[in-house]
Parts: structure tokens; sequence; C-alpha cells
């Protein structure tokens, strides 16, 4: 029998006037992996302060069980700023010690990318103080997985990790033994990692059996049956259920959760994109030119990011883009957004980029628009416009908007200076949204938005005729939104992913393996069944290996340059994709072939 870890007993919690806990009742055991979910400001961090008794309740109690290991990771974290990265997370183990360890040397490689901390320029031994909230951050998560706990509690631990990070993350959480208790607003990351979820609604909390998927179908058949919530909230949930049956693959290996009464709640719900209608539309409303990049380089200061870039934007492309930090996803997004603000007079170091005469872009960028803080959320989206055209016959006034992206009518007269920082993520995304563009490009937007607000804006941009490109680490929203995935991999090219997050993490893996250093070996002697002349035939073949793969990929930037200039015409691009299927073969058996060579070399 499971061991009860924490108990929490009739805890209420009020600030202000508003009860954000009401005689709440829970229990951790060991082996839970708890989700913990709810709207920003519903309670969530306030919930999971107290189970840690980081925070005291007004009412009840939180006991633990006795000598229990507690790992929290809060938002705000208490390093020592003067204090080096090594002093924080390795403490006082020798180089020899901290190396022999299998469970850091993972932490480090899976957060860092490398033992040697490759994104900090003194390494192990660089000081906390000047580095950036998320690499702060990042050193907090590793300082706590190293240790050894009974009950780890997490705060949004995936803010600041790329797609990369996250999978790692969610991996080493899966084959830990510690019980978790975790608040994250990315729901692949819920579905991998959670057993359980808690939902945090009104001062309420609600438990419910499985991962993220789980919870959908459970929250879906409990508001059918209790019929008290209203319905924009309810269809929400029918159109999220529909999306995971149909256009998702199965996002747990084992679902909990099946009943024929959640099945019919989505038996009347369409498809959530009409893709082929949205794309006629789009065309009606950009002809057929949005983007069109020839031969282009983009740089970063002295830094090369793309080179020979031929790539389009077509008329309703929903594009997804991934790389490693540092590989200019952000710099293409601003490439291209000055040379639609400029029409086309600021063109990139190389090249040229065509922009659609009818191109009316809207650009969210990772900063956070200042507005004045005496504005009202609604006079702040009717400094755009009263009214804003959703196609298709659909028409919101400014007010209309506000309630669908969570600004209800009492919501809608509080100043932005009173606003949280998701709120004012909120509000920047309302005010693009109402100048009623044709082109997005959302950089991170999932950053500080709960998981409501998330569906909220998956169910408008459904139905949104328009080209778009979203760069974000949610792996959830990007495949919700997006038709096709883009990757620069940090090799200044821009490649097409068929098969999604899925192929892109395949290939790093690879990456990483192929660039890992092989072992050193004495100096005074040959790698034991290797002679010199072998290693001297490996060192010649690696060579042709590598030219090989330089045209590999070569023919992969031409086979990605014709499918985007293909776009429409589905054959070709069935063709066109098998055929980059046949070279992602020819690549994968390259690269064993080198790995085998760089050893014998």
């Amino acid at each position: 029998m499971a061991v009860n870890l924490v108990n929490v007993e009739s805890v209420s919690k009020v600030y202000g006037t508003r009860a954000l806990l009401d005689g709440v009742s829970l229990g951790v055991s060991e082996g839970d992996r708890i989700g913990v979910v709810g709207r920003n400001g519903d309670g969530k961090t306030t919930l999971i302060r107290m189970l840690a008794r980081l925070e005291e309740a007004d009412s009840g109690r939180v006991t633990h069980s006795g000598g229990l290991r507690l790992g929290v990771l809060t938002q705000h974290d208490s390093l020592d700023p003067a204090a080096t990265i090594r002093h924080e997370v390795i403490g006082v183990m020798a180089d020899h010690e901290w190396a022999g360890s299998a469970k850091i040397r993972d932490v480090l490689t899976g957060l860092f990318g490398g033992l040697d901390l490759p994104g900090f320029e003194k390494g192990l031994d660089t000081v906390i103080g000047p580095l950036s909230g998320g690499e702060r951050r990042r050193i907090a998560l590793a300082k706590l997985l190293i240790e050894d706990q009974d009950l780890i509690v997490l705060d949004e631990p995936t803010n600041h990790l790329d797609v990369e990070g996250i999978a790692w993350l969610a991996g080493h959480l899966q084959s830990r033994r510690s019980a978790l208790v975790c608040v994250t607003h990315d729901r692949w990351f819920l579905d991998q990692v959670c057993t359980r979820m808690w939902d945090v609604q009104r001062g309420s909390v609600y438990e419910y059996e499985g991962g993220y998927s789980d919870y959908v179908f459970a929250r879906a058949e409990r508001e059918r049956i209790a019929a008290t919530e209203e319905a924009k909230r309810q269809n929400l949930v029918r159109k999220e259920l529909a999306w995971l049956r149909r256009g998702a693959p199965a996002r747990t290996s084992k679902p909990r959760f099946r009943i024929e009464a959640a099945n019919a709640l989505i038996a009347d719900v369409p498809e959530p994109r009409d893709t082929s209608e949205l794309m006629k539309f789009a065309n009606a409303r950009l002809g057929k030119t949005v983007f069109d990049l020839e031969d282009v380089t983009v740089t970063a200061g002295p830094k090369t990011l793309l080179q020979h870039l031929t790539w389009q934007l077509g008329p309703g492309d929903r594009v997804g883009l991934v790389g490693v930090n540092g590989a200019g996803k952000t710099s293409l997004l601003r490439a291209l957004a000055d040379a639609a603000v400029t029409e086309g007079d600021i063109q990139p170091a190389a090249g040229r980029i065509v922009v659609g005469k009818t191109v009316r872009l809207a650009y969210l960028s990772q900063d956070v628009t200042e507005l004045p803080a005496e504005l009202r959320v609604l006079e702040a989206v009717q400094q755009i416009r009263d009214r804003v055209d959703l196609g298709k016959g659909r028409e919101m006034t400014a007010g209309q908007l506000c309630e669908q992206f969570g600004f209800g009518k009492e919501k809608q007269w509080t100043p932005v200076g009173d606003l949280s920082g998701g709120e004012r993520r909120r509000l920047q995304l309302l005010r693009l949204l109402m100048d009623e563009p044709n082109v997005l490009f959302l950089d991170e937007p999932t950053n500080d938005l709960d998981i409501e607000t998330l569906t909220q804006l998956e169910d408008l941009l459904d139905g949104w005729p328009g080209s778009m490109i979203v760069i974000s680490h949610d792996r959830f929203f990007l495949e919700r939104t997006t038709d096709r995935t883009f990757a620069l991999l940090g090799d200044r090219a821009l490649r097409m992913l068929p098969r999604g997050i899925d192929e892109y993490l395949e290939r790093r893996r690879r990456m990483t393996e192929a660039a890992a250093p092989a072992p050193a070996a004495p100096a005074d002697r040959q790698k034991p069944g290797v002679s010199a002349a072998d290693a001297r035939a490996a060192k010649k073949e690696l060579q042709k290996v590598e030219r090989q793969l330089d045209r590999i990929s070569e023919k992969e930037n031409k086979l990605h340059a014709q499918i985007a200039e293909n776009a429409t015409d589905f054959e070709k691009v069935a063709k066109l994709d098998t055929e980059l299927r046949e070279l992602a073969g020819e690549r994968e058996e390259l690269e064993m072939r080198w790995l085998e060579l760089a050893e014998d070399a």
C-alpha cells in the first residue's frame, strides 16, 4: 500500500475579499504524479506553496510524513548571486566524483547541452549574479534534480526550456521514483508525465484520473452531466475534445478514461479546422504571393544564421518553426517583418525577400509592448478599432472579443497597470487581432498564458483565414495550430519535417551523438584491432561520407523549395515528400556509418 506523503485538510485561503481556496482537502501518496491546471489567478501556485508549507493557510492544516525529503521549484529562485554554478549545483564534490555520476551527467547534459555548459562563457565556474532569469531558473532546476527526494513540487518547470529540454525533462521525471506535483500550462508535458490531475476552479479543486487528454474527456462529461458551466466554456471543452480524439495522435500509451457518454459529446462536432476552406479564403485576401525568399542570407552581427535560403510562405500556410537556441528563428521572422514593414526596402545581408502587395502583418514578439498604466482594457482594444471581421461572415465587437480572451465585463474596466503578466500578454494578442491582419507571426505566444486562455486562442485561430508562422516551445500548441513544421538545426539551412516534432527530436539526437567526442585513446597505442593503415582509410572514407551528407542537405533544400512552390498541388507534394523520406533514410544510414568511421579514425 502506498505511503501517504502529504495531507491537506479543509484548507482555506483568502486574498482581500476573494476566496482562492475554500475548504480544500487533498492527499499526495508515494508514486503519485499530479498535474495542476486552472486559470491564472485561481490559486494553483497558492495551492502548491501551501502543500510545500512555504505559505500558511488561513484555516485547515497541511501535514507532512516524518522525514519527508521535499524538493521545490518556485517561480523565484533562492540562488546566491555571488556563487558560481558549480557551487550551487555540484557543491563540494570533486570533478571525478560528479563526473562519475550518471545522474549528474544526465541532468547537466539534458538542461545545458553538455557537461561543459556550452551556453555559459566560463562553464560551471560562471558567476550566477549577471545571468538572465531563464538561465537562473535552469540552474535552480538542475540543483533540485541532482538531489534525491520523496516528493518534487514544480511550478512551471518548462518555462525557458526549448522543445528538446522539455522532452528531456519529461523522460527524466518518468524515470524517477519521486512523487510529483506540477503546475504547468504545457499540455504535452502533462500527458507525458502525469497520472492524475487537479483542476483548480473558483475555490475548489476537482480531481481526475489520467493525464491531460483523459482530464479533458472527464471534464467534458462532468460538465455535460452537471450542466452548470456557461455555454462558451462547455463548447470550448467539446472542441478540444474533438481535436484530441480526431486531430492529434494518441497522447497516452494507456488511456485510463473511456466512456461512451464522452464520445457522444463530439458526435456532431466538425473537424477543428476546415483547412481547404480557409485556404480558399486566404487566397482571396492575399493573392498568390505572401513571402518569397530567394537565395537569402540572414545574419545576427558577425554570425551567419541562414545561408542560400530559397523558401516560400504561401496564402493560408500555417507553419510551425522549431530549432536550437541561437539558430535564427526570431532573426528569420524579423528579416521577413522588416521587408514587410518597409515594403521591401530593408533586405537581408544577401538575397531578396519579395513581399505580397496585400500583406497586412501582425507580429507578436517576445517583448510585451507596454501601454499607459491608466488605460482601461476595453479602451486599449478600442484604440485599434471597435469591431473586427473574422472572415466567413463572422464579426465581433471589441467587448465580445475581450470576453473571448478572458476579460469579462468587469475586467474590461481594469486599468492596464493592474493586469498580471499573463493578462498583458493576452491584451497584446487581442490588439494585434483587432487590426485585422492577414499574416500572423507569433514568437512564443504561449508565454504566461493558462490552459483555458490557450484553448480560447486556438479556437479563434481555427477560423482565422491567413498565413501564419509560429515559434513555440509548447509542442501541443504548435501541433494544434499549424499544418507543417520547419526546423533550424544550426547548419544554416531550413528543413521541412514531414513527421513534425518527433522527427526534429530524432534529428537532434543523432546530431548530438555524432558530435560527441570519442573517448581519447592513450597516445602510445592504437585502438585495439585498428591498424595505422586502417585508421588512415577510415579518415579518408569519413571525408567522403561528409561530402555525401552535404549533397543530401542540398537535395533536401531543393525539395523543400519545390514543396513550397507547389503547396496547392497535393499529388506533387506527396511525391516530393516521398523523395524527402528516402533522403532521410539515406542520411540516417550515412550518419551511422560516420559514427563507426569516427571511432576507427
